[in-house]
């Protein structure tokens, strides 16, 4: 036929199949006109079969090699026509040297799964046992980009505007409490349904834990002592970077998981939320030596690992492999992955878990300048994408206010967390850390501003900020590790007693912590960003580990929401605070400077009297600060005055606000040693302070609003 496109036209039969050379770009499978194209890297490999099975059947029902004229430099490119492309899963076959010494662990008698696979099956209903004779239990297939976004893109909200709420897809709604329907529980459907919740609390960012396939029975074991199944609960150990995880959608079991996925961004994006994913391209679920073959191992372990001059994998992810992310084949993977899930699913920006393995050479060695962070920071796709850094590794490479940033990148500030938490524990000598603190850090960001330190006292990995108040040490023991695994450095106090109590003054202080600690934080110059369940109280009842865990040491109990009383509402008004007041929000630090002749700094500090802070390294437990509003983004934008006082000594001390301008009066906004609702007031409902003085309450925060 004239209009008959010439690359419909086959070239080649086997075994009653037409094919035809493939394109070798887009690596991963593809739909073309008429058939599929599938295209696989091996630098090493001598052969490569494509194993086509139908969906959910055991065998393949057909093995088709590459033909020599399919191979274009280390690429097997092939299109294979007249195949379902719903109906399908494939995989490969690589054969190639064995000789582990040199890095080289081809096996043709494994089926490998396409790194580039956007749609995964195997893991399609969370927790459901897999058929562990398979013979290939993670299998590739395809799915059409054919959602309708009906407008939607990326919001592009100001970095310095977001306020992070880092949760669990699973851990949100699993819990019957959730009130969503039996079907939709810890899904992504599930999240949906809590937007209203989100929109209440005030937040406008969303960070999830790893959303893409990962599976859940990798370690999993059975505790000895409680009887319980243990998973791979977080997903911090990743099988296919490019697919959403199934087991993670309501509609898993259909493959829909792509558009479920789809729609929570889209709902998202219609409430004014932003979405940041957690990626882990640090290791893989393939493990060490003794690991299994799903993927990278079969199909060119020496390009995707790091290895030992012997052969051995180098393990800076304390998981068994580090990712050679350096390499160039390695490198491109990571700039596809990201490029597609910000262009495909209109994602906003990534957090990358163990960040400092992404500036490693081949050989481990840190890099001055790595090609990685810095593609990735000038990338024309992710231009508008926020990348923050997890500056550290399992290898003692810590880069807080270090990290390779290209003006580009910001970090999980890890020295606020810890500085934040021994303030209000009340230790001494901390004020002049802590005034660095709240400045957003320009001790170690002064050519980079207060948007490159996220802010958080509370994430995933640790305690909670009830456990923080409530514990001394880690409670790991349902864990099945004797108690050895989690940090011991948790900086926490338990208020007097061991976890729960009955004692209402205990229970009172802890409170009053938890609202210190949440005031600090959003009064805080940079990007906060608090836990799933720190508004309402949730507890891991100690448990500062809790990555295997599918119960309700990671669930949300909504319960909660209506037993928090105060506490919920202290946040709603305190993240509120914050979005009321840009001088709270700016970009560039402050400079402690009257640069704009307004009669007052931009901020000045203060002790118990105004212009006095005490920088005693001794026992200072006391600072106050003052931001003129006049000078909200450089002085662009009108705020009101603030004053912020903190006392963590344990008894009440008094101390005077500093005077304001003439016409302009203090009103109380925060007081969190007061009873609620009177420890925190609207805007505009904030009664005067009559005069200057204030008895601050032993640990407690106070703060004021001039106008």
């Amino acid at each position: 036929m004239p209009d008959q496109r010439i690359d419909t036209y086959p070239t080649h039969q086997y075994q009653g199949f037409d094919l035809r050379p493939g394109r070798p770009l887009p690596f991963g499978a593809s739909l073309v006109p008429g058939g599929i194209n599938f295209s696989i890297y091996s630098s090493a490999a001598t052969s490569c079969t494509l194993v086509l099975f139908h969906k959910h059947e055991r065998e393949p029902f057909i093995e088709i090699p590459f033909f020599d004229e399919f191979r274009i430099g280390d690429v097997y490119a092939m299109t294979v026509f007249g195949l379902n492309w719903e109906e399908v899963e494939y995989g490969y076959r690589m054969d190639g040297p064995w000789d582990p010494s040199n890095g080289y662990r081809f096996d043709q008698t494994r089926i490998l799964m396409d790194p580039y696979a956007r749609l995964i099956g195997g893991r399609e209903v969370w927790g459901t046992d897999p058929d562990w004779s398979d013979i290939y239990h993670h299998r590739a297939r395809l799915v059409a980009d054919d959602f309708d976004w009906e407008h939607d893109k990326p919001l592009e909200t100001p970095i310095e505007d977001l306020i992070v709420y880092e949760m669990h897809v699973r851990s949100f709604t699993a819990h019957e409490s959730s009130g969503v329907s039996k079907r939709a529980r810890g899904t992504f459907a599930g999240i949906v349904d809590k937007i209203p919740y989100l929109k209440d609390l005030g937040v406008n960012c969303v960070e999830l834990l790893p959303v893409y396939e990962f599976d859940e029975f990798e370690n999993s074991r059975v505790n000895d002592q409680t009887g319980e199944r243990l998973y791979n609960y977080w997903g911090y150990s990743t099988v296919g970077f490019f697919a959403p995880k199934a087991g993670y959608a309501a509609t898993g079991k259909f493959n829909m998981q792509v558009d479920e996925f789809k729609n929570l961004v889209k709902q998202l994006h219609a409430a004014g939320i932003e979405i940041i994913l957690d990626v882990v391209f640090n290791h893989t679920a393939e493990g060490n030596e003794q690991g299994p073959y799903i993927s990278f191992r079969g199909l060119d372990n020496k390009t995707y690992y790091m290895l030992t001059p012997e052969g051995y994998y180098f393990n800076f992810s304390g998981t068994g492999n580090t990712l050679n992310c350096n390499h160039p084949i390695v490198r491109n993977m990571v700039l596809d992955c990201l490029r597609y899930w910000a262009a495909e699913f209109h994602i906003d920006g990534f957090r990358f878990d163990l960040a400092s393995i992404l500036g490693r050479a081949p050989n481990g060695a840190p890099l001055s300048n790595p090609p990685l962070l810095e593609q990735l920071a000038h990338d024309p796709i992710l231009a508008h994408c926020k990348l923050i850094a997890e500056a550290w590794d399992a290898g003692g490479l810590y880069q807080v206010g270090s990290f390779p940033a290209y003006n580009r990148w910001a970090e999980w500030n890890g020295k606020y967390r810890d500085g934040i938490r021994k303030f209000v524990k009340g230790e001494p000598g901390l004020v002049g850390e802590v005034a660095q603190l709240i400045q957003g850090s320009p001790n170690m960001y002064a050519s980079r501003g207060p948007t490159a330190s996220i802010n958080f006292i509370t994430a995933h990995d640790g305690f909670t900020l009830m456990d923080l108040v409530s514990y001394n040490d880690k409670h790991n023991w349902a864990n099945g590790e004797n108690n050895n695994d989690g940090a011991n450095d948790n900086n926490s106090w338990n208020c007097g007693w061991e976890g729960e109590t009955e004692d209402p003054g205990i229970n009172a202080l802890r409170r009053r912590q938890i609202k210190n600690f949440a005031a600090i934080l959003m009064v805080s110059q940079g990007i906060p960003m608090f836990l799933m369940g720190d508004e309402v109280g949730r507890t891991q009842q100690g448990n500062n580990n809790t990555y295997c865990h599918d119960n309700l040491l990671n669930w949300f109990d909504w319960a909660q929401v209506e037993k928090a009383g105060d506490l919920l509402h202290f946040f709603q008004n305190v993240v509120a605070f914050r979005s009321a007041h840009p001088i709270l929000r700016n970009r560039f630090f402050l400079s402690g400077s009257d640069y704009l002749g307004l009669g007052v700094p931009d901020i000045t500090f203060h002790g118990t009297q105004p212009w006095q802070p005490n920088w005693s390294d001794g026992s200072a437990r006391t600072l106050a600060f003052m931001l003129n509003g006049d000078y909200a983004r450089g002085g662009a934008v009108r705020d009101d005055f603030i004053y912020v006082a903190m006392n963590m000594y344990w008894d009440a001390v008094h101390f005077t606000a500093p005077p304001l301008p003439a016409g302009m009066r203090w009103h109380v906004a925060v007081n969190t040693a007061m009873p609620s609702p009177q420890d925190i007031w609207a805007k505009g409902a904030e009664p005067v302070l009559d005069g200057g003085e204030i008895l601050l309450g032993g640990r407690s925060v106070v703060i004021l609003v001039g106008r």
